[in-house]
This record gives structure tokens, C-alpha cells and sequence, in this order.
């Protein structure tokens, strides 16, 4: 690599650590929240203690992330118990919104100046081996207690960690959430440990061919004959540290993996800022997109359920895969379309060709030997016609313009029990 490109990637990455990396201060409120979790454990006797989780515990949140994990780990004794019960009886003077999952956890909002802050509180067993989890979370401590050994080791590492993530967001790739399918915070911490720098795993990256297999600490002989075979389809195999039985990447699809690839060729080839900016939908930049006059604009603005990210973001990306189907099926070209996912607020769009579509439709039938099949195809269908030993029906168009037919498909059972509300804005 050049030295004048070297020079120019390095200056890059100095601005963007001074832009995504927050001071101290500005996470005060998350050191006096665990105190006062702790004080009211130690009034209702309970052997648990509240310690800080995910990237604030690291030292890799970013500037403006206000979502930080706490964890309430409970003595071992406490197994077999209620633990999610135990901690919202103690916590109730928080006044706690309670999220329903393997193991109900909690969330409390709190406002510090400008600032919304979201702590999600959860309930774990204090264990030293993966092996004593009942829960899933119960292991999320020995991740951070991992991570948090080799940033402390190597100075500056997290802030390779703190690049690594900007950038997967700016990708759209990050976060392992079933309405994502990307690149998880600890799935970006072991890259970081492994490679030993955010440029490492560029240049890797950008190398990578159809499957990466990464064991850190050498646990398995043979990963893809070890694993699960549920948890190897990923392109990324990454054997979990301190859970060896586990592919920690098993949540990354093809596509999110190839858009890492693609992405770190793009940067290594033409290093630019706009690769750690994160950019929004802008209805107003989707309408200068769609030709004036010349294509049909839809923009959707989707109210979610109340609960679980995870669940309810994947229940709009459900109501927006349906409705481009749905379009699809009846003829109309998508040009482009996006969406995104916001817990008060989701954006839905579709710029489609428009085009003057024929009045009749023609429907495919059973071929003719299929004589059940073929007799109920006649009863459903005045005009039916025989082509090739195959049956064809010939209808009146329903949808001549798309706005029609996705005002039918929001009033449908399948979009109204998946969301709250949806509101067409064009």
C-alpha cells in the first residue's frame, strides 16, 4: 500500500475515533443507576450484584449510543429460582417496563440533560463456566469479562473496536437482530482480538472468499465437524472463546458477510469519511430519487408493538417483505425500496416503474392431467382456456395503480397483527 494512502487512512481513522468516541461524563448517570440498583438489592436481602454490561463495561460505546446494558448477576443458590421475579419486586421504586422473553428482563428510561438514556436491566446467574448456564445471558458477563481482558492488555484496541462498529453500521450490517442478520457487538470484538486492528480486518476481509473460520484460542481440532450443523450454515464461522460448542457469528447471512467484503474493498481502494456516516432514510431525498412524475412513490410510516427489538423489528421487516411481494405478484416493478427499523417510528418505501398495466390478467393453471385440480381451476374461473396441456384463466385486473392495492394490504389481518399502524404519507 502506498505511503501517501497509508497517510490518508490513517488520518481518516484519528477523525473518526474523535467523532464516534464519547466522553466519560457522558455516562456518569449509568455508574449512579448501578449504585442505586445495588442499594436496593442490599435492602431486600437479595445475594446479587448489579455490574455494567455489553460496550459501555468494554470501554467501545459510541458517542450518542444511549442504550446500556446492566447486569444483575444472582448468586448460584439462586437456580431454580425466579430471579426475573425476585428483581422486579426489589426494583419496583425504579418503576420498570417489564420485556417478556426466555427470561424476563427490564427496561428503565432516564433523561440526563439532552440525553434519553435506555438501561436494560437483566437478571443473570452468577457462573465461572459456560457449562453452569440456565440462560442464555447467564454467559454475556464472561464475554464482556473476555473482551474486557485483551482491551485492557493492548491500549487502543477498543478504539479499533469503536471503527469496526461505525463502520458496520454505516453498512447497514450491524447488529445480529433477526431483522438484520449482521455483524453482533461481540461478534465485532472478536474480529478486532483476532485480526489485532479495525485495517487488519479490512485487508482481510476484503480477501475473505465463501467461509472464514476464526478460533481464537484454538479450542477445536475441526470446527465444522465439532459444531452444531444448525450453526455452521453462516459464511462466518467463529468459535465462541468462552463457549466453544458455539459459533458466535452463526446470526450473519450471505449477504450481510458480502457486504462487509465488498464494503472493505471500496474503503481499501478509495479510503473516504462517508464510510463511518451513518445515513438515515430521508423521505425527502427518496422523493428527489423518484423521477418527477415519472414513478410511483410510496413512503409508509409504520408504528411497531410494544416488546422485544428483536421481535417487533422483525415483524416490520414481515409487513414490508410482504408488501413488495405482494406488488411483485401484481405486476408492478419495483425500482428500488428500503426500510428501516426505529422502536417509535419505521420508514417503508418503494419507488416503482410506472407503467400502464393491461385491464386482463392471466392466471396459470394445473396442467390438464391433474383432472381434480383442473375441475375446481374451471369452477373458480368463467374464461379458461387450454395451452401446451395447461389450463390459463383470463381476469379483470385488480390493482391498476399500487397506492390501491397497499391500502388493501394494511387493513389485512396479516399487517395489522404485526404492527400497531401503518400511514401512507404520500
Amino acid at each position: 500500500m502506498a505511503r501517501d494512502s497509508i497517510s490518508r487512512i490513517n488520518e481518516i481513522f484519528e477523525k473518526a475515533i474523535d467523532n464516534i468516541k464519547p466522553d466519560q461524563e457522558e455516562f456518569s448517570e449509568a455508574d449512579e443507576t448501578t449504585a442505586e440498583i445495588n442499594a436496593l438489592l442490599k435492602k431486600n436481602n437479595i445475594k446479587a450484584e448489579c455490574m455494567a454490561g455489553g460496550s459501555y463495561a468494554k470501554g467501545t460505546i459510541l458517542k450518542n449510543d444511549f442504550d446500556i446494558d446492566l447486569f444483575v448477576r444472582f448468586d448460584y443458590s439462586y437456580k431454580g429460582k425466579d430471579i426475573s421475579g425476585l428483581l422486579k419486586k426489589a426494583l419496583e421504586p425504579l418503576g420498570l417496563k417489564v420485556i417478556h422473553g426466555s427470561r424476563d428482563y427490564f427496561q428503565l428510561r432516564r433523561k440526563k440533560k439532552q440525553q434519553n438514556l435506555l438501561f436494560e436491566i437483566i437478571p443473570v446467574l452468577k457462573i465461572d463456566d459456560y457449562k453452569q448456564a440456565i440462560n442464555v445471558t447467564d454467559m454475556s458477563p464472561l464475554h464482556v469479562g473476555y473482551a474486557k481482558k485483551h482491551f485492557e492488555q493492548k491500549p487502543g484496541l477498543a478504539d479499533q473496536v469503536r471503527l469496526a462498529k461505525q463502520f458496520c453500521k454505516s453498512a447497514g450490517i450491524y447488529g445480529a437482530e433477526s431483522y438484520i442478520n449482521g455483524f453482533s457487538g461481540h461478534v465485532v470484538d472478536m474480529l478486532i482480538i483476532y485480526y489485532g486492528s479495525f485495517e487488519q480486518l479490512l485487508m482481510q476481509a476484503a480477501v475473505w472468499g465463501s467461509r472464514v473460520i476464526i478460533d481464537i484460542e484454538n479450542h477445536l481440532k475441526n470446527p465444522m465437524e465439532q459444531l452444531n450443523k444448525a450453526k455452521t450454515q453462516s459464511p462466518l464461522i467463529i468459535v465462541d472463546p468462552v463457549q466453544p460448542d458455539r459459533n458466535a457469528a452463526a446470526a450473519v447471512s450471505r449477504e450481510k458477510f458480502d457486504i462487509l467484503k465488498n464494503k472493505a474493498r471500496g474503503f481499501l481502494h478509495s479510503p473516504s469519511p462517508d464510510f463511518f456516516i451513518v445515513k438515515n432514510i430521508d423521505a425527502r431525498a427518496v422523493k428527489a430519487k423518484a423521477k418527477s412524475g415519472k414513478d410511483w412513490l410510496m413512503i409508509l410510516k409504520v408504528k411497531p408493538l410494544e416488546g422485544n427489538e428483536d421481535v417487533v423489528g422483525t415483524k416490520v421487516l414481515k409487513c414490508f417483505e410482504h408488501i413488495a411481494n405482494n406488488l411483485r405478484k401484481n405486476d408492478f416493478k419495483i425500482l428500488e425500496s428500503n426500510w428501516e427499523f426505529e422502536p417509535d417510528e419505521s420508514l417503508l418505501y418503494f419507488i416503482i416503474k410506472k407503467e400502464k398495466l393491461s385491464d386482463k390478467v392471466t392466471l396459470y393453471g394445473p396442467p390438464i392431467r391433474e383432472k381434480t385440480d383442473a375441475a375446481r381451476f374451471r369452477l373458480k374461473h368463467k374464461k379458461v382456456i387450454v395451452k401446451n396441456n395447461r389450463l390459463y384463466a383470463e381476469e379483470k385486473r385488480k390493482y391498476l395503480i399500487p397506492e390501491k392495492l397497499i391500502k388493501e394490504l394494511i387493513k389485512q389481518a396479516y399487517v395489522k397483527e404485526r404492527v400497531k399502524s401503518v400511514r401512507i404519507m404520500n
